[in-house]
């Protein structure tokens, strides 16, 4: 493995060999791929000043468990950007796995309870609940990869019309029983202390056992990508997906694997959801792809296909919450959220492809 050290000096003395209009160059180019990072610092430094309680301990551990919330999100659908995809259903698929997991967890006994007959809450039936609702993300997730692999539809149109068509059967599910569309609460505090109990003090602020689960799931994430011959697939795939055919790796399989192992991350991801929010509603994990998306994209998981590591997508997660908890404490309204999520999203997709251009 080469030393980083020698690595550091290599890279100074190729740039003290340099013209100054290479130099030049070399230095905008740096700024300019990580502008974004720059930036971003910027402004938390900003932040830091104008509220002090902004880098205390409560607020890195409000942090942590927000990361912890929105990583098995972007694990997912990081899978689908390395193969130069997106997800769109992501969203929609943790709002139907948040509702199935909360009608099967809700309290015995609990007046407005979509199935009274169902058993009592136990640890048993929480991790079978669990199951049921990944099994549920996992088809989803196999159907997208389907479609795409089999009629070479751009994913963007399958994971569109997987959207809908989830977002259909919410709609229906939630009207089941005489429920008429009402949040679905009373959630069992056996499921409650299973997903948000606290696991430790930072702090004044609890840690939850969903923050635990988390880096297991990650720690998975790691393995399967860069110590499993399904992970070199993935890669091969997202960077030349006909190079890696003739080499012998079956693309209609990889691709359904890894659409299904993203639907497999969205149903975990909907089955904390409800505890998160005390109760889940047809609206619950609305446009969550697009805070999914952006922290891919910050983290270097490449629309052109073929690059990304866990740790980008982890540094993205992380940066992207760093920076809504800023704006959060700074006082910007909600609505000003999406617009500065949006243009997140814009500049890093922008700054991606150009490095690309400049690679070509």
């Amino acid at each position: 493995m080469a030393n980083p050290v020698t690595n550091l000096r290599k890279t100074a003395e190729e740039f003290q060999r340099m013209d100054a209009k290479d130099k030049r160059r070399s230095v905008v180019d740096a700024i300019l791929n990580n502008a974004l990072y720059i930036l971003m610092l910027i402004f938390v430094i900003y932040t830091a000043i104008k509220r002090p309680n902004f880098l205390t301990l409560g607020s890195l551990a409000n942090l942590i468990t927000q990361v912890a919330a929105y990583l098995p999100l972007a694990l997912g659908i990081g899978g689908c950007i390395v193969l130069t995809g997106t997800d769109l259903s992501a969203g929609r698929v943790v709002g139907l796995t948040a509702a199935v997991a909360g009608v099967l967890l809700q309290k015995v006994g609990f007046a407005n309870k979509m199935f009274q007959n169902l058993p009592t809450v136990n640890i048993w039936w929480i991790l079978a609940t669990m199951l049921i609702v990944v099994a549920i993300g996992a088809v989803i997730g196999l159907v997208n990869g389907f479609f795409v692999a089999k009629f070479s539809l751009h994913p963007f149109i399958v994971t569109l019309s997987t959207q809908l068509i989830t977002y259909g059967i919410i709609l229906w599910f939630f009207s089941l029983n005489g429920n008429n569309g009402q949040p679905i609460s009373g959630l069992s505090d056996e499921y409650k202390q299973f997903v948000g109990g606290t696991m430790f003090r930072l702090g004044n602020v609890a840690i939850p056992w969903y923050v635990l689960y988390a880096v297991i799931l990650t720690a998975l994430m790691w393995f399967i990508w860069n110590k499993t011959t399904f992970g070199k697939n993935m890669f091969a795939v997202g960077s030349n997906a006909e190079a890696a055919r003739v080499s012998g790796v079956n693309v209609f399989l990889t691709t359904m694997l890894v659409h299904t192992l993203a639907g497999a991350m969205y149903g975990y991801a909907g089955f904390i959801e409800g505890v998160r929010s005390g109760s889940v509603a047809a609206s619950t994990g609305l446009n969550a792809e697009c805070d999914a998306i952006a922290a891919c994209v910050i983290g270097g998981v490449s629309f052109v296909g073929g690059t990304g590591k866990i740790s980008g997508i982890i540094l993205g997660v992380v940066v992207l919450r760093l920076i809504f908890v800023a704006l959060t404490m700074l006082g910007v309204d909600s609505s000003s959220l999406f617009i500065i999520k949006g243009a997140i999203i814009l500049c890093a997709c922008a700054l991606d492809m150009r490095k690309y251009l400049v690679k070509k």
